[in-house]
């Protein structure tokens, strides 16, 4: 997979797993982890999959409609990739936090919900629930925060509270933040990523 490894100052920290949303690259998210921890390892990966030219991490069927059979084997080849970036760039394969935004949020959504021990934690900006009606892994010991917008109109509220249960009850720890707008990346959401990330992460 295309990607941007950029070692970290401090081996303890976690690698940021960037995955960008529908149309972005493996540039997008770069700040954002800067902005939670300036010392961590950053493996940015651009999805394989293009829609209308637009790079993506797995194909859907129209807005808010997955292929399912695709995105499994999306997840599985990214679970996958992640096996080899930590052979090949020496990170702790279970030291992963994953920062997605949009599409890239619903592929990292897909790691926890098909691999028990993809990331140790994931910061969700506008995420869908992936799959509906499987059994999750048991997330115990996987911390998850999301952000959503009250008026997201591609992510309704009632999809990110349906994620944090179903999150919550594969016994992952998830904190749902709230900002009042739409689907839009905010400062404001990153800061409080930021903030949980420090308080639960990188005590």
């Amino acid at each position: 997979m295309k990607h941007i490894f950029n070692k970290g100052q401090d081996p303890t920290k976690p690698t940021f797993l960037l995955l960008h949303g529908t149309g972005g690259n493996e540039l997008d998210l770069l700040p954002l982890a800067g902005m939670i921890d300036e010392e961590a390892n950053v493996l940015s990966v651009r999805g394989n999959v293009l829609e209308n030219g637009m790079p993506r991490f797995f194909r859907r069927l129209a807005e808010g409609v997955f292929d399912e059979e695709d995105l499994i084997f999306r997840t599985k080849e990214l679970n996958e990739f992640l096996d080899e970036a930590a052979e090949k760039y020496s990170f702790d394969r279970n030291n992963i936090v994953a920062i997605g935004y949009s599409n890239g949020a619903n592929i990292a959504a897909s790691l926890l919900f098909h691999y028990q021990n993809a990331l140790k934690a994931a910061i969700l900006h506008h995420p869908m629930v992936p799959r509906k009606g499987i059994e999750l892994p048991d997330l115990t010991g996987t911390s998850v925060f999301i952000a959503a917008g009250t008026n997201d109109p591609i992510c309704s509220p009632m999809e990110s509270t349906e994620l944090q249960s179903l999150l919550q009850n594969a016994n992952a720890e998830v904190e749902l933040h709230w900002e009042n707008r739409g689907h839009q990346l905010t400062a404001d959401e990153v800061k409080a990523a930021a903030n949980w990330y420090r308080k639960v992460i990188s005590k």
